[in-house]
């Protein structure tokens, strides 16, 4: 037998803001996986991951709930490590994030990546990690809900919320996950990374995890753009809300608006940043997908519902916009039949 395996080190970052959920379940399942049968831990012979948590000061974190995160160490008592990652924060009510709250750790955050480490945020936690810039000119993923901020704080991040994982820059050193429980996807990823893909998979299946291989598409929920100033424009938003599945939504649209349709169409891109058809689709997608998870209607049923005579085009569009099939998508969602719960 070789000699044991130096296991990877690995700091998981708590602020007043960190989620306890994710910081608990990356630090105990992490500093488990040395437990599970896989080849490849037999042959690392020891714990395959060294987890601590670090704080920018000593003593106890109060997170947004109350519970309280107790650090292994301060940042400035950390001068290398193979992995950082920073959770899942509380984010304003806007879901933005207020920049420049943590200068001191976004320096130390650039401090590791520098010295070589992997940098990872999970969930809304990816707000903070762009504050470093490293992220500036590279693909990363969030929260969906967090787009819009996201964007408008830094544009020169290639943003995919489309995707549950995103892996990039030099030598995929910056890894981003999703929304809320995506940070499973980074667990599985780092232990399959780290240890092996047979120890990833033996990790899941006792934790009963998965990879969210369909991205996030059919969990997010379509918000609609209402914070511009175009009373026009809102007018029809609001008429379409209710009135989602008639024959021509967009002519009824701008005539609701009082507008040329030439006129409509410029002054509502402009506004939403998406053309009116494109948004109609989205309020019909998302009137569909309540439908298909409260309901045993047939898909015929529901496509004319919302607004579509032609089924195959109604589940060509779904699949699109949500990445699944109805059939698959109610199959996923639909709340089960429970003892006790009425639907």
């Amino acid at each position: 037998m070789g000699a044991k395996r130096a296991p990877t080190e690995v700091c998981i970052v708590a602020t007043p803001e960190a989620m306890v959920s994710p910081v608990s379940g990356l630090y105990e399942t992490l500093a488990a996986v040395g437990g599970l049968e896989s080849p490849e831990t037999q042959r690392a012979g020891g714990e395959p991951f060294a987890v601590k948590i670090v704080a920018e000061r000593a003593g106890p974190v109060r997170s947004p709930s109350g519970l309280s995160i107790a650090p292994d160490a301060t940042i400035d008592q950390v001068d290398r490590t193979d992995v950082v990652i920073v959770p899942s924060m509380a984010m304003t009510e806007d879901h933005s994030w207020e920049v420049g709250r943590h200068p001191h750790l976004v320096a130390w955050l650039r401090r590791m990546y520098e010295g070589g480490a992997t940098l990872c945020s999970a969930c809304t936690g990816g707000m903070l990690t762009a504050e470093t810039g490293l992220l500036d000119g590279q693909e990363a993923t969030a929260h969906w809900i967090t787009v819009t901020p996201f964007r408008r704080r830094h544009p020169e991040v290639r943003l995919r919320p489309e995707e549950a994982l995103v892996v990039s820059g030099e030598d995929g050193r910056l890894v981003t996950s999703g929304a809320s429980t995506a940070w499973h996807d980074l667990l599985l990823y780092l232990v399959a990374r780290y240890v092996g893909p047979a120890t990833a998979q033996a990790l899941a299946r006792f934790q009963l995890v998965q990879w969210h291989s369909d991205g996030q598409d059919a969990f997010a929920s379509f918000e609609p753009p209402t914070d511009h100033e175009d009373a026009a424009v809102l007018a029809a938003q609001r008429w379409i809300a209710a009135n989602y599945a008639v024959a021509a939504p967009v002519e009824e649209m701008a005539a609701v608006a009082e507008l040329a349709p030439t006129t409509f169409k410029r002054r509502f891109k402009a506004a939403t940043e998406m053309t009116p058809i494109a948004y109609v689709q989205q309020v019909r997608v998302e009137k569909a997908k309540r439908r298909l998870e409260t309901s045993a209607d047939p898909v015929e049923e529901i496509a004319w519902a919302v607004g579509y005579d032609d089924p195959a085009a109604f589940r060509r569009l779904f699949k699109r916009t949500t990445r699944l099939t109805p059939g698959a998508y109610r199959r996923r969602f639909r709340l089960p039949e429970l003892e006790g719960v009425q639907r």
